[in-house]
């Protein structure tokens, strides 16, 4: 894609970094068009967690799940966090009256019960939170086996389903208390999106040590598989240092997108949408949903090794 400028009589491609941006992600967008991919093994269960507030952790779960959807594939996402963030960029009502999340691990209500589907997608669910969920902390410190109370829901949720799910997405909130333990516990995967700026990886070894805590005493099967580059500025560079530091710590983690700074996806929550519905073809929800199909692929591909 070439936009022209004129030189005298002579009419000449316009070569302008905006112009070889827009070129770039027309091409990006026509290779998306004609992406088909199968989903296969059992649901992928993860948990999207960064201990460092403001690094784009909500809205990766939102935009990941819908770029998901979008590409064929069952999700649900659990709202963890008591803000609700998720639950209202999904679309999903989430008043103190309504059943949610918080029902689930307070008072056994089933999953089924409270999961609502997304009006933009019909493959895209919501188990929404709520303002109760602020209290669940206290609350879960005298129920029994409170560190598997979320497992245990997925677990009989999953085993009712009449359709396969393909992904469960977990959004927490950013301290370590029983609702992220829940999350750990109730997850196979953890999904950690990093922020391209200067204290990036401040607290990430305490993050590694939590999820190193959570497999020795209460998931073995929990591992760190996916991290994603969020708020990146091609203009600087320390957001290329940053990405590179990452990268030379986690080679196999570390997803080859990464997520650019974008008004659209700042934008999108307040319209209760996420960026892939409110604006499919801008750079952020391009980068999204390139990233969404890097970790179907992945798993596709590591579920054929596993039978192999």
């Amino acid at each position: 894609m070439f936009h022209v400028k004129q030189s005298g009589n002579i009419t000449e491609p316009d070569d302008s970094p905006i112009a070889r941006e827009l070129a770039d992600i027309s091409a990006r967008r026509r290779a998306l068009e004609g992406v088909s991919v199968s989903f296969s093994g059992p649901t992928r269960i993860m948990t999207i967690s960064n201990q460092k507030g403001g690094v784009g952790k909500t809205t990766t779960t939102v935009n990941i799940a819908a770029a998901i959807a979008s590409l064929g594939g069952r999700v649900l996402v659990i709202d963890l966090d008591p803000q609700g963030n998720a639950s209202t960029a999904l679309g999903v009502p989430h008043n103190a009256e309504l059943p949610s999340i918080y029902d689930v691990l307070i008072d056994d209500t089933p999953l089924a019960d409270v999961v609502r589907t997304s009006p933009e997608s019909e493959n895209l669910l919501c188990a929404p939170s709520n303002i109760h969920l602020a209290g669940a902390e206290i609350e879960l410190v005298t129920q029994v086996a409170r560190e598997q109370r979320l497992k245990t829901a997925v677990g009989e949720y999953l085993d009712g389903l009449d359709e396969q799910l393909h992904f469960i997405l977990i959004d927490c909130p950013p301290s370590l208390g029983l609702l992220t333990i829940n999350a750990f516990t109730a997850a196979t995967e953890v999904f950690l999106p990093i922020q391209c700026e200067y204290y990036a990886l401040e607290g990430l070894s305490q993050l590694l040590g939590n999820v190193k805590m959570i497999q020795k005493h209460l998931n073995p099967q929990l591992q760190l598989t996916t991290i994603l580059l969020t708020m990146f500025d091609a203009r600087t560079r320390l957001s290329q240092q940053v990405a590179d530091e990452v990268r030379s710590h986690f080679t196999t983690e570390v997803l080859e997108t990464f997520i650019p700074r974008s008004v659209r996806v700042s934008e999108a929550p307040s319209f209760g949408q996420t960026v892939i519905s409110y604006d499919g073809n801008s750079a952020g929800a391009i980068a999204y949903r390139e990233a969404a199909l890097e970790i179907v692929r992945r798993g596709t591909a590591d579920a054929e090794e596993g039978q192999h």
